[in-house]
């Protein structure tokens, strides 16, 4: 069996590439998923050389329903044990919902809730037997209050936050962690693939970097937190919605993601 290493899905820029690094520094093997092999093999290189690990590159698009247990049972056949589940992949749009492509927003709850549903169930039952692992979910902040204009994704984050304190609920005592992390607006290639990159959310100061927020995601897996927010003002503002009329949640977040 080879050494235990770290699963990062949506590894091939932004945070996804920044947990790379991380665990990487620590000495960790990883294995790199994300669509494009090309990116993923020049991360990979670049992981080996400076920090002496081995990185594994595992092509792979989550918009297609039967590539979580394809991964799987790729990683099972290079006999490599998985201690470290990172659901990153995900991604975005802006606008109306019904001007949005149906079949996009579709793909967005595939990839952003049930391959991450998918991913957690197959290699936390082995965590589970053996009694070691760690799973870190990345959701958002907008996982806490409706966002019109980018409906679909924040529902998908809400997702996201409820299904991983549950498990985290369930996994107590198993020697298993879930944690949650919720970034704000990140600087990553994230904003401009959903369309929302010139938005009052993204246009106004204290967008975070996405080193900064890795870096915040990874403590708190490695402490076994089960909710984390990045930032004060972040933690903040999550906090407040639980009081406000939700009419006001609605309109101020509608006011923010509106172009």
């Amino acid at each position: 069996m080879s050494r235990k290493v770290a699963l990062i899905t949506g590894a091939s820029a932004g945070l996804g590439e920044q947990f790379a690094q991380c665990f990487a520094r620590d000495g960790h093997d990883v294995i790199l998923v994300a669509r494009t092999a090309a990116r993923l093999e020049t991360l990979a290189s670049k992981l080996e050389q400076e920090h002496k690990i081995k990185a594994h590159v595992l092509a792979a698009d989550l918009a297609r329903p039967e590539e979580p247990q394809r991964i799987f049972e790729e990683v099972r056949t290079r006999n490599l044990e998985v201690e470290f589940l990172v659901n990153n992949a995900g991604f975005g749009s802006s606008g109306p919902f019904l001007e949005q492509e149906l079949a996009r927003e579709a793909e967005m709850v595939e990839v952003n809730c049930t391959a991450l549903l998918k991913l957690s169930h197959l290699f936390a039952r082995p965590m589970r037997e053996r009694g070691s692992g760690r799973i870190l979910n990345v959701a958002s902040t907008a996982g806490f209050q409706p966002g019109p204009y980018m409906a679909t994704y924040y529902a998908t984050k809400a997702f996201v936050v409820s299904f991983s304190e549950a498990l985290a609920h369930e996994l107590k005592g198993s020697g298993v962690t879930v944690t949650c992390h919720c970034p704000g607006a990140t600087h990553t290639e994230f904003a401009s693939r959903a369309g929302n990159d010139k938005s009052r959310l993204f246009q106004r100061p204290g967008v975070a970097k996405a080193s900064d927020v890795a870096a915040d995601a990874y403590a708190a897996m490695m402490k076994g937190r089960v909710l984390a927010i990045h930032g004060l003002v972040n933690w903040l503002g999550a906090a407040s919605v639980r009081f406000a009329p939700r009419g006001v949640v609605r309109s101020i977040a509608a006011n923010l993601n509106r172009q």
